[in-house]
Order: structure tokens, then sequence, then C-alpha cells
């Protein structure tokens, strides 16, 4: 009789064992259907989602970040595709990637270490992404913030609920380039405006502090439009006339909304988990699994 328990108990475990490899064979086929779509200057590429992932992350975060912070870029670059229909380009218009070659050629002899801790921020967010009213975020990020970061109407014109202005304090003291200087000669501005330039001055600010509009003799301009003009590193900026031309000081670098690459690392460094920093640049979104 005893026999018979054993073998009986033992079918039971090849049973469960069977089952668990089929749905995990079922589960990595159902997943092998994520393929990203990269437009490159030399075509396009079809690249599985997590792969996808490695090259995204180590183009648009300083590997030394903490893990924390790493694993928010990870979850806010997989919904970032995800919510384009895996469809993007490899620059910062969509996502910047890099491919195998370049990771090698970047990291030197410290490829094996950096690939190893960003494979560690996929697989511990395994397929995770930010929804919010049952759609994908759109899960926009930037490099660093003025202290704080901008309404999505502000800049782009569309107010989204789940991107909405946040305390971002740490980034000053993390970002070594927080604050960065251009300056034009009036030749210069007239040039990329195309026209003499008599004036230029800021006529409003953001609640956030960034600029709202600019006067350019009798033109007005968004913030947002002056930096893509000028080429500045962010549209919180001031100007001041010198012997030398116009001094255009930026305070951060990138749009300003949604999450702040920088501040992630700043609440990382503060204990704060991913889930954490997820939450605090993306307003009452929930995590889910794509797989569930």
């Amino acid at each position: 009789m005893k026999t018979i328990y054993i073998k009986l108990i033992f079918l039971c475990i090849c049973i469960f064992m069977i089952s668990c490899i089929h749905e995990k064979t079922i589960s990595d086929k159902e997943r092998k259907e994520y393929i990203v779509e990269v437009k490159t200057n030399e075509g396009i590429l079809n690249i599985e989602l997590e792969v996808y992932l490695i090259g995204v992350v180590a183009g648009e975060m300083p590997v030394d970040f903490e893990i924390e912070a790493l694993k928010a870029q990870v979850v806010a670059s997989r919904t970032f595709v995800l919510s384009r229909n895996l469809s993007v380009d490899n620059t910062t218009n969509s996502q910047v990637y890099l491919d195998n070659d370049t990771l090698l050629q970047q990291w030197g002899n410290q490829y094996n270490n950096y690939l190893a801790k960003i494979q560690q921020a996929i697989d511990e967010t395994s397929y995770e992404v930010m929804m919010y009213d049952g759609q994908y975020v759109s899960a926009l990020f930037f490099s660093c913030s003025n202290g704080q970061t901008v309404n999505s109407e502000d800049c782009f014109t569309e107010e989204v609920s789940y991107l909405q202005s946040v305390d971002s304090h740490w980034d000053e003291k993390l970002d070594p380039n927080y604050i960065q200087t251009k300056t034009f000669s009036k030749n210069e501005l007239a040039t990329l405006f195309h026209e003499t330039l008599n004036d230029i001055s800021i006529t409003a600010y953001t609640d956030s502090g960034y600029v709202k509009s600019v006067i350019v003799n009798d033109t007005t301009y968004t913030g947002r439009e002056i930096r893509e003009i000028l080429s500045l590193a962010s549209s919180c900026f001031s100007i001041k006339l010198t012997s030398d031309g116009y001094v255009f000081t930026t305070y951060g670098s990138g749009h300003g909304v949604g999450m702040s690459q920088y501040g992630a690392q700043g609440m990382a460094l503060e204990g704060y988990s991913y889930e954490d920093i997820l939450k605090h640049y993306y307003q009452n979104i929930e995590i889910k699994s794509i797989d569930s």
C-alpha cells in the first residue's frame, strides 16, 4: 500500500511539472509576439521587447544609477513603446536605442557588469507596464528638471491628468550639468529667427517656473519653441544681454514632462522603490503585467 501511495504522489508531481512547463511554453510563445519595430538610418530592426529594453535603458539612463532608478526607467520605456504600438525610431524623438556592438565599444571591460545590471532591472520588472483608465500611459521622461516637473499642457498643449507638475528637488544637487549657458550674437539670433533682432524678452512663466512665452520683436513664441530653435538644454531659462551677446542660462535638461531621471536617481538613493518613483512622477497610475 505504501508503494502505491508513493507512486501516486510521484505521478501527481510529474503531472504538475508537465503542466508548469506547458504553461511556461504558452507564456513564452505569447511573449515572443511583442516585437518592437525600430526605424534606424540603416533600415528597420525587429527586436523582441525585453531584448530591446537593454539597448534603450543603456541609451537613456546612466548605468551607474541605482538599480531602483533603472527599474523605473525599464517600466517607463516598456510602457512608452507599447503605447506607440511597438513602432519607434532610435532617436530622442522616441527612445535612444544602442545596439550590442555600440555597447561593447562604449562599455569596454565593464560590458559584462553593466549588461548584468540592466538585465537585472529588466528581469525584476518583467513585462510590467503603467496603465491609466485601462490604457498604457504616455510614459514621457527626461533628464533633469528645474526642481519641479511641468504640466503636460504647459509643454504640449494637451492636458493629461497623470502628467502634472510634481516636486523633483533632487535634480539640482545630482546633475553635474544642471546649469548651462549659451551665448548668441544679434546676427546669430537674426539668422535663427529669420529677421533682424531688435528685442527678445520673456513675457510669462508657467507655475513650475519654466518659460511660457517669449517675444521676439513683435512675434510671440512659446518657451518650448525657443528651446527648439536655439537648441537649449531646457525651457527653464533666463536671458541676459552682455557685451558678448545674449546669454541664455538654462536650468535642468529636457522637456520637463513626466519622470525626471535625476529625480528617479535621487529617490532611489533615499531608499524609494521603482514603484514609488513611478507613482510619484505619474499620478494615479497602476503598475500591471501585460501577461496578466
